[in-house]
């Protein structure tokens, strides 16, 4: 497996499930937005809607990985037996890099920017 196809599968979903505090930040950064209102904006997205986010994430993470498979010669569930610890093994790689690609870019770097542009306190 390439970096550029481990980029490709967890970039996506961790973008989505991402959307819920980078909209604010995106809007305050091009100037579309006050803080205060992408402060608002933050707590209705981030407390509400935080998990609408997260699953639409998993959605997007699960059928990155079916596109892959599929790429591969794996459309069948036979194919995926034959094949089940290639399967197995990239699976799981791709779900450990898109569970710390998450944590890395969501609190890291979006919260240490929210923090900075005074979104969140």
């Amino acid at each position: 497996m390439k970096i550029k196809d481990l980029t490709y599968l967890s970039g996506v979903p961790i973008f989505i499930a991402s959307l819920c505090c980078l909209t604010p930040v995106v809007l305050v950064l091009f100037g579309l937005s006050t803080v205060s209102f992408a402060a608002y904006l933050s707590g209705i997205l981030d407390g509400k809607y935080r998990f609408a986010f997260i699953l639409a994430g998993i959605i997007f993470l699960f059928l990155s990985l079916i596109i892959y498979f599929r790429k591969r010669g794996i459309c069948t569930i036979d194919q995926a037996i034959k094949r089940r610890n290639e399967v197995i093994n990239k699976t799981l790689l791709i779900l450990i890099i898109t569970a710390i690609g998450y944590y890395l870019f969501f609190d890291l770097f979006l919260g240490l920017l929210g923090k900075t542009l005074g979104i969140w306190r």
